[in-house]
């Protein structure tokens, strides 16, 4: 068995991923997701790296906190600080919990789908470092059609190319 019929024979039986999305479900996702982007626009502020590292985060055990004070304030009014704007306070505490479930939805697509890309660029990778294998050990030997090709896929696939390659992602 050469080299090439023994990584064809990994690569079948490693396949972990053999779909075929159909464009118009491609297209429909990205113009719901376009609708929804639009449909936020008016709502969502951007930050700087210099805005994000200068202000307090809400984690898990803040936004306990936080939901705590909102019930406090119709329980205890009197320890409202005359300098406390309570009605932000409320806007912003709505915010968090209308955003957070969809900011958890979006980060679960997200990460789905980057591991799908990942995964099926992995395997594409793999198949074309078969197919270069074998267009290198057939220009190696001879065949004439095999040289241009070769010679093309060489330069993306010699140790400089593919250090680059990596390197860039």
């Amino acid at each position: 068995m050469n080299y090439n019929e023994q990584n064809s024979q990994i690569m079948s039986t490693n396949n972990q991923i053999s779909v075929e999305i159909p464009q118009t479900v491609l297209s429909e996702v990205n113009q719901k997701l376009q609708d929804c982007k639009t449909l936020l626009a008016p709502y969502l502020k951007a930050l700087t790296t210099d805005d994000r590292k200068s202000l307090f985060k809400m984690g898990d055990k803040t936004v306990a906190t936080v939901q705590k004070v909102k019930s406090y304030l119709d329980t205890n009014p009197e320890f409202v600080p005359a300098y406390m704007d309570q009605q932000e306070f409320l806007k912003d505490e709505n915010v968090v919990t209308g955003l957070s479930p969809i900011s958890n939805l979006v980060n679960q697509l997200a990460s789905d789908l980057s591991d799908t890309i990942t995964l099926a660029g992995s395997e594409a990778l793999m198949a074309s470092m078969l197919y270069y294998g074998t267009v290198k050990e057939a220009a190696s030997k001879g065949v004439a059609t095999a040289k241009p090709v070769y010679e093309d896929l060489s330069q993306r696939f010699s140790k400089k190319g593919s250090k680059n390659f990596y390197e860039k992602k």
